[in-house]
């Protein structure tokens, strides 16, 4: 059984909010220095999903992420979890993609690499939280997507799903080929061994770029692009405090309530 892991290098969750600063004319957000950027959390949960299987069924996992060179670090982080292989496409023609043209180099790569069980995305990005970009995979490649899994089974060339809601969840069944996405009820990922780290510092991860996986120009990048931002900014909070007193604690309780139905809070 071969599984394919689409995963994403972001800006560090944990990181506060005072530490970012955007680049209103590039209209891109400007992380800490100091935070190196991580694994997608949810991407990170695709991977440990496409584990499971391997564990249960064997066969091999391959990743691939669509980024920069320094995002070979979140790829040998899922060598060092126990995938098998992982590919990193890089390339300046990619840069200024929406979600449309990083599906498109994801499918043609996914091509490239041949055939597959499934493919599996985590449910949204961590940084940007748009979660179209799997679904996107699955219809430019025509195979059918289950969104947000929180626990995937195979058997007889098709997969059991459960799909998480707010308030319980559904099964469904889907022919293999498939891509599933991941949601965060799946689990914890696994943490990477040292054994693992150690094997994965030693794994060299081959570089494809848009000539490689046979990318047209016009549908990659900024000129592949179905959307346009606006504008990116860091939302400015007012807020203001208002001390309510009274003689006694009654007294204070009752004028606390006035004023919430006042402001029509109650």
């Amino acid at each position: 059984m071969h599984s394919i892991v689409c995963v994403k290098e972001i800006p560090d969750p944990e990181t506060p909010a005072s530490a970012f600063a955007i680049d209103p004319v590039a209209k891109r957000a400007i992380p800490a220095k100091d935070k190196p950027p991580v694994i997608s959390p949810f991407d990170e949960q695709a991977v440990e999903a496409a584990l499971r299987l391997k564990d249960a069924k064997g066969g091999k996992v391959t990743v691939i992420s669509m980024g920069t060179p320094t995002a070979e670090k979140i790829l040998k982080h899922t060598l060092a979890m126990g995938a098998d292989e992982a590919v990193l496409l890089n390339d300046p023609a990619f840069e200024d993609s929406d979600s449309f043209s990083t599906a498109y180099v994801l499918a043609l790569a996914i091509k490239k690499i041949g055939q597959f069980d499934f493919i599996f995305c985590g449910r949204q990005a961590g940084d940007f939280d748009m979660g179209q970009v799997g679904s996107g995979v699955a219809e430019l490649l025509g195979i059918p997507s289950v969104t947000l899994a929180k626990k995937i089974e195979a058997q007889d060339g098709k997969a059991r799903v459960e799909r998480a809601f707010p308030d319980g969840y559904e099964v469904v069944e889907v022919s293999m080929p498939a891509l599933i996405t991941v949601s965060n009820e799946l689990g914890e990922p696994r943490y990477a061994p040292l054994k693992g780290i150690m094997a994965a510092a030693k794994k060299k991860v081959p570089v494809w770029n848009a000539t490689e996986i046979n990318a047209e120009a016009s549908k990659i990048g900024g000129a592949g692009r179905h959307t346009s931002m606006l504008k990116l900014f860091i939302p400015v909070r007012e807020s203001k405090c208002e001390i309510i007193a009274g003689e006694n604690e009654e007294d204070t309780a009752n004028k606390l309530a006035l004023k919430l139905r006042e402001v029509k809070l109650i």
